[in-house]
């Protein structure tokens, strides 16, 4: 949990013969990565984040980490619904600049416990936020990413865009009391700092939402606060000095409902439950 507490600072061809090159599926565009609808916490960067399934007038959503919750960390197996909060969220347009500050009305889901996260409903609407600041939620992706995937940690918390690749999954990612599964693993490119805990992890080519950026090996431990260690299925440890992490976010598409409500009862939904 590292990333919270170490606030320290050309003319077209012509179309004549088609070869088999020009035949190949074009690639598509990487979107334009910036940060629009990003958020800065008092301690953590977050991101304002919809589902495929979420309506204009619904309430939105704020996504950081458990671990930046103002309450402090959750215990392990700790599951918070529902909670009353009033924190408050600097909202940034595409150039990194505070356009609005945004409100909550409750902690809607938190937990360290397999994932680290937070969702935070908010008083304002999708579309007050949209019509108010011209700001638009960023996406969940509802399926899972891959290896090799090209992404951008954005941290509000830093207005710093940190590019990489996902390198790998964790099996189990351990550390100190905490446990999480499935952990994205970035290249050695993203080297993110305290600060950018709770950052959105972007599709390059989607410009989707697949993680929230969360924690790092800082200084080679093996699994110990702010050095998390690797644990594949046969037990086998695994410490990666300087390697940064991810929370995937795909499952909490299946968990939110009608008018952006966790359910944590509703079909594939698999988060952790109070």
């Amino acid at each position: 949990m590292l990333l919270a507490l170490l606030l320290f600072g050309a003319g077209a061809a012509p179309a004549a013969a088609e070869t088999r090159e020009s035949r190949q599926p074009v690639q598509p565009a990487a979107k334009a990565v910036d940060f629009a609808g990003t958020v800065a916490l008092s301690n953590c960067s977050g991101s304002v984040v919809r589902t495929p399934g979420s309506q204009p007038g619904d309430p939105a959503l704020v996504l950081s980490n458990g671990h930046c919750l103002e309450s402090g960390f959750p215990a392990p197996g700790q599951v918070i619904v529902d909670r009353p909060s009033t924190r408050t969220f600097s909202l940034l347009n595409s150039t990194g600049t505070k356009v609005a500050t945004l409100r909550a009305s409750k902690i809607a889901y938190a937990t360290m416990t397999d994932t680290d996260a937070s969702l935070y409903e908010l008083t304002s609407t999708y579309a007050q936020i949209q019509t108010n600041y011209g700001i638009k939620a960023l996406e969940l992706n509802a399926t899972r990413p891959v290896q090799g995937t090209a992404i951008k940690v954005v941290s509000g918390y830093w207005k710093r865009i940190y590019s990489c690749s996902i390198d790998g999954f964790a099996y189990r990612l351990k550390e100190g009391a905490w446990t999480w599964k499935d952990s994205v693993r970035y290249t050695s490119a993203c080297k993110t700092i305290g600060g950018t805990s709770g950052s959105p992890v972007i599709d390059t080519a989607t410009g989707k939402v697949v993680a929230v950026n969360n924690t790092g090996n800082e200084d080679g431990a093996r699994c110990t606060d702010n050095n998390p260690c690797e644990v594949d299925e046969s037990g086998n440890v695994t410490v990666r000095k300087g390697i940064n992490y991810g929370q995937q976010t795909y499952g909490f598409v299946a968990c939110i409902g009608i008018g952006n409500k966790i359910d944590l009862t509703r079909p594939g939904c698999t988060l952790p439950k109070p």
